[in-house]
């Protein structure tokens, strides 16, 4: 997988585009059901309005962030936005807590590091739905906006509660249900 970056004078129009034929996506946003592929098997969820509505930011967080679409850079940028707050988006807390129930799998160290990020950032998110007017401005002005050109400072203990905090919320809604529906057939 080639590694994409995106030059700070770049449009968001323009880099989004070249995220999109970089990754194989067709940028509609519409079809009503998403492809995910999981080594040599591949799934589909629905792409629910919800889904394409957190999408939108989904797709330029990993713009602006540098985390690709591979597992990792999944991991990274799920991890991220729980840190950072998906706001009023569901479909992007659900896809993004299943995302956190990886990383001791994926990138234990990588994901935590962009949970760190992410709480001491902003997200798109929290910008209420998207405009198209996102698209004119620059990459390095929505990284400025969002707080993303500075460091990350090092992560504190209350860090590193709120990532177990979570985890253990994304376990028990990913794994609860699996219990329960074996307690009920035993």
């Amino acid at each position: 997988m080639t590694t994409l970056t995106y030059d700070e004078q770049m449009s968001m129009r323009d880099a989004r585009q070249r995220y999109f034929d970089a990754n194989g996506f067709d940028g509609s946003y519409s079809g009503k059901w998403v492809k995910l592929q999981a080594g040599p098997i591949a799934f589909y969820i629905p792409n629910a309005e919800g889904r394409r509505r957190a999408v939108k930011f989904h797709d330029l967080h990993h713009i602006i962030t540098g985390y690709q679409t591979d597992w990792t850079g999944e991991v990274e940028i799920g991890a991220f936005e729980v840190g950072g707050g998906c706001g009023p988006f569901l479909w992007a807390w659900f896809l993004n807590l299943q995302a956190m129930l990886l990383w001791p799998f994926v990138a234990p160290r990588r994901a935590f590091r962009a949970f760190v990020r992410g709480r001491h950032a902003r997200t798109l998110y929290h910008q209420g739905e998207f405009q198209d007017a996102l698209l004119e401005r620059s990459v390095g002005d929505i990284r400025e906006v969002l707080d993303l050109k500075r460091p990350t400072p090092p992560a504190t203990l209350s860090d590193l509660l709120a990532f177990c905090g979570w985890t253990g919320l994304s376990l028990s809604l990913n794994v609860g249900p699996l219990i329960a529906l074996a307690w009920w057939l035993l």
